[in-house]
C-alpha cells in the first residue's frame, strides 16, 4: 500500500506541516496521518463541540474537527479549495525559512491563484494585482489579502448553508442519540 506523499496537501487538518519532522514525506504528522488519511484517525467530535460550532465560524474553523467535517460539506458544493487555501495561507505564515518560504508562495500560487489550477479560487481583481505585485518579492504575506477574501467567503456563504445543511443537523442528531449496547 503506497502512498504518495507529493500528492498530499501541504498540511493535516490539524495543520501539521508536512515537511517537518514530525510530517516527514508525509507519513505521520504529530497527531495524525495526513490528508486524506488523518479522517480515519481523528476522533468524531463531542456534541458541545459540534454546538459551539454553530456559535460562530472562527469556533467551527479553529476546531480540527470542525475543519474535518466543513470540509467533506465543502466538497459536496464543489468548493473544498476555498478551506484548502485558507489553511496553506495559515502553514505559511508560520515558515520562517525564507527559502521554504518562497516555495511555498509559488506552490501556492500554482495550487490555488493561478487560472490553470484546477482548484483555482475565485478572488475580486483587485487581490490579484495585490498578489501578483507580491509576487515579484514573496514573504508569508504575499496572500493575505486573498486570505482574508476567502475567510470572509467561507463565512458569509459556506459557513451559514453547512449551518443550515443536512450534514450538520444529522451530525447533531446523531450524537444526541446515545449508542444502544449490543445486545447478545
Amino acid at each position: 500500500w503506497f502512498l504518495d506523499p507529493t500528492t498530499f496537501p501541504q498540511f493535516c487538518l490539524y495543520g501539521c506541516n508536512r515537511n517537518s519532522a514530525q510530517g516527514a514525506l508525509g507519513l505521520m504528522c504529530m497527531q495524525s496521518l495526513y490528508i486524506p488519511y488523518c479522517r480515519l484517525y481523528l476522533p468524531g467530535p463531542t456534541l458541545d463541540e459540534a454546538r459551539l460550532w454553530a456559535q460562530s465560524f472562527e469556533h467551527l474553523i479553529k476546531s480540527a474537527r470542525g475543519r474535518d467535517h466543513f470540509r467533506q460539506f465543502l466538497k459536496t458544493e464543489f468548493s473544498e479549495e476555498n478551506l484548502l487555501f485558507w489553511l496553506a495561507c495559515e502553514e505559511l505564515k508560520k515558515e520562517t525559512n525564507r527559502t521554504v518560504v518562497e516555495q511555498t508562495v509559488k506552490q501556492i500560487y500554482e495550487d490555488y491563484i493561478s487560472i490553470l489550477s484546477p482548484r483555482e479560487v475565485s478572488l475580486d481583481s483587485r487581490v490579484r494585482d495585490v498578489i501578483n505585485k507580491n509576487m515579484l518579492e514573496p514573504s508569508s504575506q504575499t496572500f493575505d489579502d486573498a486570505q482574508q477574501q476567502i475567510y470572509t467567503l467561507m463565512q458569509r456563504d459556506s459557513y451559514p448553508r453547512y449551518m443550515n445543511s443536512s450534514m450538520y443537523a444529522e451530525l447533531i442528531k446523531s450524537l444526541e442519540t446515545p449508542d444502544l449496547p449490543n445486545e447478545s
